[in-house]
């Protein structure tokens, strides 16, 4: 080969050399490179590790004097909330009440009318004409009987009629009743169009469900009373609390209103079954009644629970994300791990943590928060 050749050759091979030698890169320090993550594994480069100052500790048991957190509703027990209906039906002639209106036991609620009372009365009336009447023929029939004046089938027929027109009679005077009629004081001089409802407690009314001439039949709810003064709060409580909670434990309710006004109570009743969200009904008793407190109010409770031992971390150990809770364990010397856990009761700093196998392991008690955000930028 001649030096034209090899010059040629040389003057090909120089942009290759100067391209391969310009496009290599030295290896990248391990403290410049980037962290490493999966779905719930994050490791941080030693830098990272430096700047977050991360600490780790482990699960304790601790003896526990905290409070319970659940919300729940001012409710009434069923004998103080009163379905008010008439038996017969009737049109609504007359009622001065609103929802909201305070009665007492006994006051004119509204007054109804309609034929059909008018008929009643009537039947009542000739029955009871009759009925006297029979009365005296079977007392006639029965002294001829004795002295052999009469028959026995005379006798027995004149029995029947009066024994029938007697329960005819008082079931009549029975259906009077259930109309606030009283039968005794029913003459053919007083026979009325109209009746009136009486409230059968003392409260407040909460609907009214008809106006001036509606048609109401039996079935039809005209009010609705209730008695405040014996109202009780409805709470939801869940499953993994309920084991918590004793008769008689106290409770202290307050709404979002008012936070600072706080309601004493009581435990009174809990609830043996649990709804499809497995959750139960905690009843409680309010020591103190205030007129403030209406049914269907909302309210926030803390029920003071008793000295237990639990497995505890640091409130800083939790952290939470879309609603849930977790806490990071240290698998490696830079690599952690997410894992799910369940947030009990709140005291001194610490809270009560349930979940799988978190003994023994290191929890990353400050800095847990830099880790999920790690997760969640490289997530977004």
């Amino acid at each position: 080969m001649n030096i034209s050749n090899i010059t040629f050759l040389a003057a090909l091979l120089a942009p290759s050399i100067l391209f391969t030698s310009c496009g290599s890169k030295p290896e990248t320090p391990a403290e410049t490179r980037e962290a490493t993550v999966t779905e719930d594994l994050v490791t941080l480069t030693e830098k990272q590790m430096a700047n977050t100052r991360l600490q780790t500790g482990a699960i304790s048991r601790e003896s526990i004097s905290g409070t319970l957190k659940v919300s729940g509703q001012v409710d009434v027990p069923p004998q103080n909330l009163v379905s008010v209906s008439i038996p017969l039906g009737g049109y609504l002639k007359s009622t001065g009440m609103m929802p909201g209106t305070h009665v007492k036991k006994g006051q004119l609620l509204a007054v109804m009318e309609d034929p059909q009372y008018i008929q009643l009365q009537q039947d009542y009336l000739t029955a009871r004409n009759r009925l006297g009447y029979a009365e005296k023929e079977f007392d006639r029939q029965r002294e001829l009987n004795r002295n052999k004046a009469a028959s026995d089938k005379v006798m027995q027929q004149a029995e029947i009629e009066y024994r029938n027109l007697s329960v005819e009679s008082k079931a009549l005077a029975a259906k009077l009743s259930l109309l606030g009629i009283r039968a005794e004081q029913l003459t053919e001089n007083n026979i009325s169009r109209t009746i009136n409802i009486h409230a059968p407690i003392t409260g407040y009314v909460s609907k009214v469900n008809v106006n001036i001439g509606k048609y109401v039949t039996p079935s039809d709810v005209i009010f609705e009373l209730v008695n405040p003064e014996d109202i009780h709060l409805n709470l939801t409580v869940y499953e993994k609390d309920l084991s918590k909670l004793a008769i008689g434990q106290p409770a202290v309710a307050y709404t979002n209103a008012r936070p600072d006004q706080r309601y004493e109570t009581e435990i009174i009743l809990i609830s043996h079954s649990l709804n499809e969200n497995r959750s139960a009904e905690v009843h409680c008793h309010f020591l103190k009644y205030d007129k403030t407190l209406v049914p269907g109010m909302y309210m926030n409770v803390e029920v003071k629970l008793g000295d237990t031992e639990e497995n505890v971390l640091p409130d800083a150990a939790i952290v939470n994300f879309e609603g849930k809770d977790y806490v990071f364990i240290q698998e490696a010397v830079r690599t952690f791990r997410i894992i799910p856990v369940e947030k009990g009761q709140v005291s001194g700093g610490m809270t009560v943590v349930t979940a799988p196998d978190l003994t023994g392991k290191k929890i990353v008690t400050e800095g847990a928060y830099t880790l999920l955000m790690q997760l969640k930028n490289i997530g977004e």
